[in-house]
This record gives C-alpha cells, sequence and structure tokens, in this order.
C-alpha cells in the first residue's frame, strides 16, 4: 500500500485502487489543478468543491478524496475509466496528513515554537526569532506579517498559513537551511486543520478575550476558548501568561507539561521592577527578568506592559532552550516589529506610532502604554474591517472616545460594506457620553 494512503489514517474506497496510484501532486484549488492531481474536494462556506467535480474530470484529474458518498455526488463517477475515490469524514484533516506526507514531514527535522492568544502573538513571535537569531539558529517565521527565512519574504493571506502551505513551507525552510521555525498559530488555523500535524517543542498562549467571534470565525467565546487551548494537545511542553484570564483552566487541561510567566501572581518566569524609558530615540521599558534565584535587567525597544508580557513569553523560552543571557539582551535591545508600537517618526516634539490593534483590548492597551509617556496630546486615527464582528467597531469606538484627545476616522479594509456604515457605527460609541 502507497504510503499516503496509509497517512489519510481513517477512510473508505468507494471507487477504484488508490492504493496502487503514484501521489504526484496535491490540489485542492479546482482553479489550479491539472490531470495527475489527487484532488481533495471540501465545503467552504461558500463553496462546495464537490460540485467542481465534472470540471476537474474535463482536466484529466482521477484521482479524488471526498466527503460524500458516490450517490450524492454531482456526476456518476462509475462511468468514468480509471477513476479512484476515497471518502474521508473531514477534507481539511485529510489535506494535513497528505500535505505532511507529500513533503516527508519536515516539521520533525526542526525546533517548532508556536504561539497562540488574543494579542501578543506577531510580537512575541518576532521577539523569539530575534533571540534565536542573536544565539546562532538560522530561524523561519510565519504569521500575521508573512512569511519569512533565509531572506526571502512571501505574503500569507491567513496568519497561520493552509496546510498545504504550512508544510510546503516547512520543508523550503529546511531545505534553506533553517533549523528553528516560529509561528503564529491562530484559532481558526486549529478550526480548520490547518496546524494538524505539527508537534510544537514549545507551544506558548500569551492571553484571550472576547474576540474573532461571527459568522466567518467562531460561533462563541467557548468554541473560540476551545481552539486556543489545543495548542497544548499539540505540544511537547507549554508556556501559559499565568496572569491572563482562564489560564488556570488552560493549565489544568493541558495535555503536557507546562512553565508560567507572570507580572502579577508566583510564576516559573516573572517581570519586575517595570520603568517606562524615554532618552533620546529610545521609547521603551526596563524590567527585572527573575527566575529562580536568578535576575537580570532587560531593555526592551518596545514600549508598554504588554509589551513586557511579549518579552518575558521570549525570555522564558530563552530561558528554557538555555540561551545565553547577553544574546537575549542583545536581541530585545534593537527589536522592531512592523506595525506593532511602530516609531515611524520624531520630530520637532511630537512622535508617530504605526500599531495593528484592531479591537478594544488592542486599542485600550495601545493607549493606556501611550499615555503612560504623559504626551500633551493624542490623537488617533483608524478605521474598522468590514464583514466582521460589529463589537469590534463598538468597542475600538468606546476606548477611542474615553483615551483620546482627539480622533479621526477612516478606511480600513472594508471588504463588501461600505465605508461610511462602519465609521457611523464605530461613531455611536465614540461620541457616547
Amino acid at each position: 500500500m502507497k504510503e499516503w494512503v496509509e497517512a489519510l489514517k481513517e477512510y473508505k474506497v468507494l471507487l477504484g485502487e488508490p492504493e496502487k496510484e503514484e501521489l504526484k501532486r496535491i490540489s485542492y484549488d479546482s482553479r489550479k489543478a491539472e490531470a495527475g492531481d489527487l484532488f481533495l474536494c471540501m465545503k467552504g462556506s461558500k463553496l462546495d468543491s464537490h460540485d467542481k467535480i465534472p470540471e476537474l474530470l474535463e482536466k484529466g484529474v482521477r484521482l479524488f478524496v471526498v466527503e460524500k458518498e458516490l450517490e450524492d455526488l454531482p456526476v456518476e463517477l462509475g462511468k468514468t475509466e480509471g477513476l479512484s475515490v476515497i471518502k474521508v469524514e473531514n477534507a481539511r484533516a485529510a489535506l494535513a496528513r497528505l500535505s505532511a506526507c507529500y513533503f516527508h514531514y519536515p516539521a520533525k527535522e526542526m525546533l517548532m515554537i508556536g504561539i497562540t492568544g488574543t494579542k501578543g502573538k506577531t510580537t512575541t513571535a518576532s521577539m523569539v526569532r530575534s533571540i534565536l537569531e542573536e544565539a546562532g539558529y538560522r530561524t523561519g517565521l510565519i504569521g500575521t506579517t508573512g512569511i519569512d527565512y533565509a531572506g526571502i519574504h512571501e505574503e500569507s493571506r491567513n496568519t497561520t498559513p493552509e496546510s498545504y502551505t504550512l508544510q510546503e513551507t516547512f520543508r523550503k525552510m529546511k531545505e534553506a537551511g533553517c533549523d528553528a521555525v516560529v509561528m503564529e498559530a491562530s484559532s481558526q488555523g486549529f478550526k480548520m486543520h490547518r496546524t494538524d500535524e505539527i508537534l510544537f517543542d514549545y507551544g506558548i498562549f500569551t492571553n484571550i478575550e472576547e474576540d474573532h467571534i461571527g459568522e466567518n470565525e467562531h460561533k462563541d467565546f467557548q468554541e473560540y476558548k476551545y481552539y486556543k487551548s489545543m495548542i497544548f494537545k499539540q505540544s511537547k511542553q507549554g508556556l501559559i501568561n499565568m496572569d491572563a484570564d482562564f489560564a488556570d483552566e488552560f493549565w489544568k487541561n493541558a495535555a503536557c507539561p507546562c512553565h508560567g510567566f507572570a507580572i502579577e501572581k508566583k510564576a516559573d518566569f516573572q517581570a519586575k521592577n517595570i520603568e517606562n524609558l524615554r532618552q533620546d530615540d529610545f521609547i521603551g521599558t526596563r524590567f527585572d527578568f527573575v527566575h529562580g534565584e536568578d535576575s537580570e535587567s532587560i531593555f526592551n525597544h518596545l514600549p508598554g506592559e504588554y509589551n513586557v508580557y511579549n518579552a518575558l513569553a521570549a525570555i522564558s523560552i530563552a530561558s528554557l532552550l538555555k540561551i545565553p543571557m547577553d544574546k537575549v539582551k542583545s536581541a530585545l535591545s534593537k527589536i522592531q516589529v512592523n506595525g506593532r508600537m511602530e516609531v515611524t517618526l520624531q520630530r520637532n516634539g511630537y512622535t508617530v506610532i504605526v500599531d495593528y490593534a484592531h479591537n478594544a483590548m488592542g486599542m485600550k492597551n495601545l493607549l493606556q502604554t501611550l499615555k503612560a509617556y504623559h504626551p500633551e496630546r493624542l490623537i488617533v486615527v483608524f478605521g474598522c474591517g468590514g464583514n466582521r464582528s460589529k463589537e469590534r467597531r463598538y468597542g475600538m469606538g468606546e476606548v477611542a472616545g474615553e483615551m483620546a484627545d482627539f480622533t479621526i476616522l477612516t478606511a480600513d479594509n472594508s471588504r463588501y460594506e461600505k465605508t461610511e456604515d462602519i465609521i457611523h457605527d464605530i461613531e455611536t460609541t465614540l461620541t457616547k457620553k
């Protein structure tokens, strides 16, 4: 039997002899499918690629993985010669299994670090990568800002790309000389089986707030929380922000041994004596990193308490990997993350900062941080994305109305909604007294 068939684990052969077929190429986008491909049919929120089978047959596709019985497919397949059809319960899970097999399980050949949480994933991932690079690891990065490795940058539609793209990227990273990967693992990534077949050496949980709940995301907070917790079912060791809501629950239910980090609570790794610093071109924080009897003074080039949490997670991972503290300090003293408290201009007494904050929690953290530096005026320019939860608009508007001296509303990827409607929604809470 072919290895790729065994990789599916649970399946039913509906037609032909797939166990005799070579796996030449995997496809799940009917527009890109070619003769000789194995095509996975899956039902999405808007499209069902089972409906594309007649078109795929015309292209010469003869090997299918489906989620339906033969009688429920849009064409009578028994009349087509040389056809092999396998049924699985979940084609997305099958895609992850097949992709890992097709690229020869590249994640097993590198140090894998996954990061999940409502906020802080991108910054923490960048910090961990910077520390690893400083310590001599050739490190790939996957997340909201795209895919980076060996001087190559690729854009990504999703924070956590599709499983095929992930496995292909891991193989490219390994072949480019990478020995470590740091990636953001979103709740959607877990829900859609994109992260299946990845066992992280370390899984990090930063925090959780109500977000990503809506028609095209999670049905409710319980589901969102469940998929966040999945990281500890796919990790050898966990690292948990013990100050975060539901931290105790995550710790109790974790399927792997865990370590804790915190500012307020007692934990394995702690940050103490935090100071906000603004000197010449340095805007950031200084704090003491405490682990057992050991204490180190850390300068972090990103301002705000929430960036202390991000740095604390990164330093904790470095400590677990026994990376020398001088490498950690060097990496954090010069860290800059695109769109994350990014200082883009300092001139004539004013400072311009770009930040990705896209919900009430992010906006509040951002403005609280900036107010701690006692600016004479705090001006905020923002918009909200279309076809996403309206609670984000109301929450961000309310926070801006309470904390900013002046607010300018503008467009931000309106998708299929009118920009003026989105702005009106924000205004309803921005001007609320």
